[in-house]
């Protein structure tokens, strides 16, 4: 029997009953097996799920923790389920949401990174990886278009992102002297004339649920979710001893210059350089993992960024890839690649998502207790543009690669630039999703592999 318009109405505005932590648990692990599509897919879905569907926390205080989020270094989405989760069940429920918003994607690239280095070679797998590559490099393009369009609102910001694109793709810059170049220029240009460095949030959530929620508007901030000089000190001390433990173990056991070693310090560094999302980032893991410490070659990092696009969890991840690789090359464990790939990547996950639970930890219980709705500064703004050019130059970097994989005097892969420009038009005129482009780029690389 159907319930009444009265009950249903009475039912939609009393808040749901309150959520357990096993509940909790499970919706975590299996939003980390579905968080595809890029952190806009992934924020859709918690707000579809946890906003509309299961009322677990309310619009606008779904907005106030994305607003923060989205002004930290580090996935958006990752933090912003994190954040979720600490507030609804204290320190042990951010932990398991932000953990198993990347444990799915970290076993996955470790199986994915395991058949890569054993297999890669072999004609199948290299004819999907040769039509995979141009495909990664106009899903780069098109990322760098969405950011501008979003970002990139006058022509000083255009200034910015083009400056960019010269400081990196002509004089080789340091991708974080080109963050603290742009934050510099936001910070002078936000006093000088404010206008030109203002900036709204570039998600959209979607449509307000229906019914109170149980982390409601009107809710009192939880108890445990209370600033307090006393407890952010104390985070701070937990979170430095955690680090310090950490490479304190790494260096007494392989050394200062051990492989584990440089990871753990060099994504720590590239976690704090994430301002923009993954793609910012790709050019500065590209600088350390194959100019400097030699981990892969560039054609192994374009392929890890197309393996890291086909996976659940952020995109990020492909860091996974990168410690895989660089673990199997350098042979950490003689006696087994495989592990030595797998500790590589786990120890490279670790350090780069460390400093996304101490930013939630650490400045959370201030977000809540105050309720001010948060602003791009003038500095992120510049960022930001920044960002858009360095985007491009990755875009240009991968281009070249794959076109003229023996360099300009070799041969130009008249194939793989069909299937590139394929892929752009289905991505930009089309509207189609990453996943199936780079599924059908796949398929195209191995039929042109068949036809050889």
């Amino acid at each position: 029997m159907n319930a009444s318009p009265a009950a249903s109405a009475a039912g939609a505005a009393a808040p749901p009953p309150a959520v357990t932590f096993g509940e909790a648990f499970w919706f975590w692990l299996k939003l980390g097996f579905i968080s595809f599509g890029g952190p806009a897919g992934q924020i859709s879905i918690m707000h579809q799920e946890l906003v509309e569907k299961r009322r677990w926390i309310s619009e606008n205080r779904f907005l106030h923790a994305l607003n923060y989020c989205m002004v930290l270094p580090g996935p958006e989405a990752q933090q912003l389920a994190t954040y979720i989760g600490w507030l609804m069940h204290r320190t042990w429920g951010g932990l398991v949401a932000g953990g198993l918003f990347v444990l799915p994607s970290l076993f996955i690239l470790v199986g994915l990174s395991w058949g890569y280095m054993a297999y890669g070679s072999h004609p199948s797998a290299a004819g999907v990886l040769y039509g995979i590559k141009p495909a990664v490099t106009a899903i780069v393009l098109f990322a760098a278009w969405r950011i501008a369009g979003r970002a990139l609102k006058n022509w000083l910001l255009w200034s910015i992102a083009a400056a960019a694109f010269i400081a990196i793709f002509v004089f080789d810059v340091p991708f974080p002297l080109i963050v603290l170049g742009a934050g510099l220029i936001g910070w002078i240009g936000g006093h000088v004339h404010p206008a030109y460095f203002t900036a709204g949030s570039g998600h959209q959530a979607g449509a307000v649920a229906a019914g109170p929620a149980l982390i409601d508007d009107g809710m009192p901030t939880p108890r445990h979710a209370l600033f307090s000089w006393t407890r952010l000190a104390a985070v701070i001390v937990i979170f430095a001893a955690i680090w310090l433990a950490a490479m304190g173990t790494l260096a007494a056991v392989y050394g200062r210059d051990g492989t584990l070693t440089q990871m753990g310090w060099f994504f720590t560094k590239a976690a704090l350089l994430t301002f923009g999302g993954a793609y910012a980032v790709l050019p500065y893991v590209y600088q350390g993992g194959v100019e400097h410490y030699q981990w892969l070659t560039a054609a192994q990092m374009i392929d890890g960024l197309a393996l890291g696009e086909t996976t659940p969890g952020p995109l990020i991840m492909v860091v996974a890839f990168v410690g895989f690789v660089g673990g199997w090359v350098k042979g950490i464990f003689p006696d087994s690649l495989f592990w030595s790939g797998a500790v590589a990547a786990t120890v490279v996950t670790f350090f780069t998502f460390l400093p996304s639970f101490f930013f939630i930890f650490a400045g959370g219980p201030l977000i809540e207790t105050t309720h001010d709705d948060l602003k791009f500064t003038s500095p992120l703004t510049a960022i930001t543009g920044a960002v858009v050019g360095v985007i491009v130059n990755l875009a240009v970097f991968f281009g070249y690669h794959v076109l003229w994989p023996a360099g300009f005097s070799g041969k130009f892969e008249f194939q793989a630039a069909a299937i590139g420009v394929a892929a752009a038009i289905a991505l930009f005129r089309f509207k189609q999703g990453i996943i199936p482009v780079i599924l059908a780029s796949g398929l195209a690389g191995l039929l042109f592999s068949f036809l050889r």
